[in-house]
């Protein structure tokens, strides 16, 4: 089989890991890489071999040569790439937000149904073994109903008044922060899991900073220094949420999200109750499953593929005791997603554009119900 040559928009966080995980992968070649100077982008491509670096966005785009796009440059720039990437017929992995909003969403999707290509959004978490453990125990129906859900994503690298992003500008990351930012994973793992889609929203935000010093010079997502001159910027985003959920089926829950919980890192994680069962995933210790039970000893289920239901077990590519984390979810995502591009008739697990549109939805739903103190219904 021919490999599908990729290129990469980006030269962050988020470029490097996909890089590193698509070299992981057999079925793609990164072949070229565009940064937001052609000597960035040029600095990238020599330090990690790759073949081309291009003047301009469109110049990868349009290169015959490239026939998937991987973006993953700030939120503000991902409509227009994603939009020029689909028409020119090239498959699409775009980090997530899909879009600054809905109409564009939508737009997005749109095009993606008239393209003959491939697309997705860069939900990762769907695809670690033990979130697909669970997934597949629930879907056995032994566990009875699903009664609760509750968790939430929690960081601290928004802690001070000094830390400061551009993910602090809404011109750049759009009008909701930590809702869109790490909510949106959770939501979206939550529901692949349940295999329900949350229908209506009660949400309570908060700004701690209202105003942060922002250095003059330029910093990076996770960087902070006190020793740099700095002016006083508003904020007008939230760093801190907590959201009621109500899911198909009469499923109730709750998240929390915070940017501000000092010594919390990624602690992304869910607790599902059912009439028999509790499952807490943790992405922190995500070789592990917790399952607790209300007549016998809980129990501590760990990553071993030869005790594994199917789908868990082919996500797992080492033996038990090695231990697997988020470099090896995105990997499976891209796995995933490029086993559809060679083979249309690949079943297929990735969030799709049609996810992410519907992830944007949920977000203005919830800036919405926060704004006029009110449950709010999802559009469909």
């Amino acid at each position: 089989m021919d490999t599908i040559k990729v290129g990469v928009v980006g030269t962050g966080f988020s470029a490097m890991a996909h890089i590193e995980a698509l070299r992981r992968i057999p079925l793609v070649e990164v072949v070229g890489i565009s940064g937001s100077s052609f000597d960035k982008g040029n600095e990238i491509a020599r330090k990690l071999n790759i073949p081309k670096a291009y003047v301009s966005i469109d110049e990868l785009i349009q290169d015959p040569d490239i026939q998937a796009v991987h973006n993953c440059t700030p939120n503000s720039l991902h409509f227009e790439i994603n939009k020029q990437v689909l028409l020119a017929g090239k498959h699409l992995m775009s980090e997530k937000p899909l879009a600054i909003n809905s109409e564009q969403s939508r737009e997005l999707v749109e095009l993606a149904e008239q393209a003959d290509v491939i697309s997705g959004v860069c939900f990762n978490y769907r695809h670690y073994p033990m979130v697909s453990q669970v997934k597949e125990m629930l879907e056995t129906g032994k566990e009875g109903r699903i009664n609760l859900v509750y968790g939430g994503y929690l960081q601290d690298w928004l802690l001070l008044d000094t830390d400061y992003s551009w993910r602090l500008d809404p011109q750049k990351n759009g009008s909701s922060r930590a809702v869109a930012d790490i909510g949106s994973h959770w939501c979206d793992t939550v529901q692949y899991v349940l295999n329900k889609k949350i229908t209506e929203v009660l949400a309570d935000l908060k700004i701690i900073h209202p105003v942060r010093k922002k250095p003059k010079g330029q910093m990076t997502t996770f960087t902070s220094s006190d020793d740099v001159e700095r002016e006083e910027i508003e904020i007008t985003t939230e760093d801190y949420g907590t959201v009621l959920v109500h899911f198909e089926d009469g499923i109730q829950g709750v998240f929390t999200v915070s940017q501000v919980s000092a010594g919390r890192k990624n602690h992304l994680y869910f607790e599902i109750a059912t009439d028999h069962s509790s499952f807490n995933w943790d992405q922190e210790k995500p070789n592990q499953l917790w399952v607790g039970k209300r007549a016998q000893s809980n129990e501590v289920m760990l990553r071993d593929p030869d005790l594994l239901l199917p789908n868990a077990a082919s996500l797992t590519h080492y033996p038990g005791g090695h231990h697997e984390g988020w470099p090896d979810g995105l990997k499976n995502l891209f796995y995933d997603f490029y086993q559809k591009a060679a083979d249309r008739q690949y079943k297929s697990s990735f969030a799709t554009l049609s996810d992410g549109h519907r992830n944007m939805l949920l977000v203005e739903a919830i800036l919405k119900s926060h704004q006029e103190k009110r449950w709010v219904q999802m559009e469909c």
